[in-house]
């Protein structure tokens, strides 16, 4: 019908065909990424030094034939890894809520 197609083109002009240019952000490299997640939550990285640390001594001790020293040091990994977990846990719940507000 005449009177549809009428309306329709006094609506304004048609949409361009090509879309708007998204905003380009600058790539953040992994070296800026990392800075960055260290800065948002310490604690992690310092839970990884100390599973890494302990882990080492543990493997150590084991290789000295120390097995008294060498379970003591397992059992301080699994607290050490406990740690870094609850802190990445915690990191990202304090992240959920600054993005909430």
């Amino acid at each position: 019908s005449p009177s549809l197609r009428a309306a329709a083109m006094a609506g304004g002009p048609p949409p361009p065909l090509e879309p708007s240019p998204l905003p380009v952000f600058s790539e953040e490299g992994f070296g800026d990424k990392f800075l960055r997640k260290t800065r948002e939550n310490p604690l992690v990285p310092l839970g990884c030094l100390c599973t890494v640390g302990v882990l080492t001594y543990g493997l150590i001790s084991f290789k000295r034939g120390n097995t008294r020293q060498s379970q003591l040091m397992m059992r301080a990994r699994i607290l050490a890894q406990g740690f870094t977990f609850v802190a990445l846990l915690g990191g990202m719940v304090v992240t959920a809520m600054k993005s909430r507000k």
